[in-house]
């Protein structure tokens, strides 16, 4: 009956491999994941973070760093914990982790209004995003309530709801490219009181169920999945965090940190100042063990009494030593008491997820500070994004703390990179052409206001790199070139004299000038490369900022070397590699998985490839300008739908018309020019 009220149902895959959660209306939307950085966070409008991997593996988690399948969370949500005009405590969750054991909506208690999607907005100008009220690269915007306690446009009532706070919420999550602020997640949420009471002594927290597992090694199923996690608490920098103790040895050397960035009204962290703020607020750490109702300490709440006590009292300190043994842990960080919330006023909290590689080499198993070196490093950036221009964090504009002369505090200013250059990546025969363009040259950081330009680097991924599982896109290049400016001690001072075009380049229905030019031979036909531009300044001693360059994924493109359109007039159709064996060096794992490139062929052209005997096995489309591999499923596995092939090849999957896999044997093939009508032949053998 509930399903039928619904109208929208969907089932994710639980830690006990039991039935999930239900999607409470058809305007839930859990679709939005970062991706403009390295850390893919899946942001609902419904205060629910990551899908537990209910959208697995098409959509990210969380995943860090991208590409690499390895995962950081099962799910999280907000939680609110408040007296509501003096009775309670009451508390509201975006999820919890006994839901799924009582009833498939308990816990999820927040709602969206009828017709309301996650919205997107973005500071770059060439985003479709772009809005001049971003504030990051990526910006997800969600507004949500706990004031239904029947889900909208339904007559389903939400589950042990029934004591909404009422409080209005709005979530902002900011995502950048930067190379030294991709590996962070910035969540700022501003809860409203819209009820007519006043809320007292209010706690606002993120529930976290944090998994730290490589999914191409041990896929999200059954309870062994969610038991390796090994947790701590830095009271200082008011972070916890997580590693895989003993799940995925070498194969998922990373962090995942959740940390309060600050709040408004102001929340003192340490000693009270001198003249302060009263209220006192602090940050409360509460991990427990996934559904345990009887460890005295790490035990599950189950209701709102219990849960309000886990947002208000912390873990002792003597107990952190525990965390670092291997269990299923969920994790509460939480920031209060909130005074006396009157009637349509707010209070703002800002988090920071975290992701980083370990550093140094020591075992999986050890969590040590300097094997958290990254992830503080991760954290100091995100800290100082939040700050902006609040140096001294006391929610006050002081003087000299003006960056942008408008006299109000602003929040979120970073230290920039130059704008990365637009480029154009051209793959011909056994050479990838690169272009792009000079306005990185006139970027402005806006922390120094200086024009501080410093160069440019190359970049590209080796053949086969794509076919190593578990291989972040950001981890696999290498450096092509380096040019920099000849005219200051930075740096190499190359010049720029190798790649600068005596006239700019420009291309048909691209209004971009392309002011350089690097051409790399020797490359293998066939093969994926990935290719980027980046720029770098010179950094900023005054503000102890080394130099900074832009990202490596911004305008990484996809391209495969192969035979142009060209060549076709004078050579012959061929294929290969001929013979083709299976389990080729490029293959993947499975018989669609397979591929050879016919070459040497025109631009439009059908190829036909028969048996001995004269049947037709396949017939193929051929068309320089589109055909890029996408209709095999290869390149579904092992690109992203943007590669970009030479124009005279074309990759077939060895499967026939009949949707069969072709066997060992001779064929013939035909290509014909659709232009012409010119026909030529040639053979190949397949050997399995």
């Amino acid at each position: 009956m509930v399903l039928l009220l619904l109208g929208s149902v969907a089932h994710s895959q639980q830690q006990d491999g039991g039935p999930g959660r239900f999607r409470k209306a058809l305007d839930d939307d859990e679709s939005k994941f970062t991706n403009v950085g390295s850390l893919r966070l899946t942001v609902s409008n419904f205060g629910t973070l990551g899908h537990g991997f209910n959208k697995w593996p098409a959509q990210p988690n969380c995943e860090y760093p991208a590409g690499s399948g390895i995962e950081h969370i099962f799910e999280g949500g907000l939680w609110i914990g408040a007296f509501r005009g003096g009775q309670g405590p009451n508390v509201t969750t975006g999820a919890v982790d006994v839901s799924s054991v009582r009833d498939v909506a308990a816990g999820f208690e927040f709602t969206n209004a009828q017709g309301t999607r996650t919205g997107e907005r973005s500071t770059l100008a060439d985003s479709r995003f772009f809005s001049p009220d971003a504030v990051s690269h990526q910006d997800f915007v969600a507004d949500f309530t706990d004031s239904n306690k029947v889900v909208p446009g339904s007559s389903v009532t939400i589950p042990e709801h029934t004591f909404p706070l009422g409080v209005s919420v709005r979530l902002e999550s900011y995502a950048w490219n930067f190379s030294f602020a991709e590996n962070f997640v910035i969540l700022n949420y501003t809860i409203t009181n819209s009820s007519p009471d006043v809320l007292d002594s209010v706690y606002v927290g993120l529930w976290i169920d944090m998994v730290v597992r490589n999914t191409n090694i041990s896929p999200p199923r059954g309870s062994a999945f969610y038991a390796r996690g090994g947790n701590g608490f830095v009271d200082s920098l008011r972070m916890a965090y997580e590693f895989d103790v003993d799940g995925d040895p070498g194969f998922t050397d990373s962090y995942i940190g959740l940390a309060v960035l600050g709040s408004t009204p102001l929340q003192y962290f340490g000693p009270k100042p001198s003249g302060g703020d009263s209220l006192g607020a602090r940050v409360v750490y509460n991990p427990w063990q996934f559904r345990n109702t009887t460890d005295p300490v790490y035990f599950s709440p189950e209701n709102d009494r219990e849960r309000y006590e886990k947002m208000s009292s912390g873990l002792p300190a003597t107990e952190y030593p525990t965390l670092k043994s291997p269990s299923n842990r969920s994790t509460l960080l939480s920031t209060g008491p909130f005074r006396a919330l009157q009637p349509g006023a707010s209070v703002n909290v800002v988090f920071a997820l975290v992701a980083a590689k370990k550093y140094g080499n020591d075992p999986t198993a050890d969590d040590t500070e300097a094997s958290r070196a990254n992830l503080y490093r991760g954290l100091r950036f995100a800290q100082q994004a939040y700050d902006g221009e609040d140096k001294n964090r006391n929610n006050t504009l002081d003087p000299g703390e003006d960056l942008n002369g408008d006299g109000a505090l602003t929040r979120y200013v970073l230290p920039a990179p130059p704008t990365a250059p637009r480029v154009r990546i051209i793959p011909g025969n056994q050479l990838v052409d690169v272009y792009w363009d000079n306005r990185a040259e006139t970027s402005i950081d806006p922390i120094s206001g200086r024009q501080d330009f410093e160069g440019y680097r190359v970049y590209r991924s080796n053949a086969g790199a794509d076919l190593r599982q578990g291989t972040a896109l950001s981890g696999s290049f290498v450096l092509v070139g380096e040019y920099d400016r000849p005219d200051n001690a930075l740096f190499y001072n190359t010049g720029f004299g190798a790649v600068r075009l005596a006239t700019p380049m420009r291309f048909e229905g691209d209004a971009t000038e392309y002011r350089y030019h690097l051409r790399v031979p020797n490359q293998l036909n066939g093969w994926q490369y990935v290719y980027t531009v980046t720029a770098f300044d010179g950094g900023d001693p005054e503000n102890n900022v080394e130099s900074l360059e832009s990202s490596r994924l911004q305008n990484a493109r996809r391209v495969l070397p192969g035979s142009t359109p060209d060549a076709a007039a004078s050579s012959e159709p061929c294929v290969y590699p001929n013979p083709y064996y299976t389990q080729a060096q490029w293959d993947g794992s499975g018989e669609r998985e397979r591929k050879l490139y016919f070459c040497n062929l025109p631009a439009r052209a059908e190829i036909r490839v028969y048996t001995m005997a004269g049947d037709l096995v396949r017939s193929m489309q051929h068309d320089a300008a589109t055909s890029n591999g996408s209709d095999i499923q290869w390149f579904s596995r092992y690109a992203d739908g943007t590669q970009v092939m030479s124009g005279g090849e074309h990759a077939w999957d060895l499967i026939s018309d009949s949707d069969q896999a072709i066997a060992t044997g001779l064929y013939l093939f035909t290509v014909e020019n659709l232009d012409t009508g010119d026909i030529k032949r040639g053979k190949f053998v397949i050997v399995k």
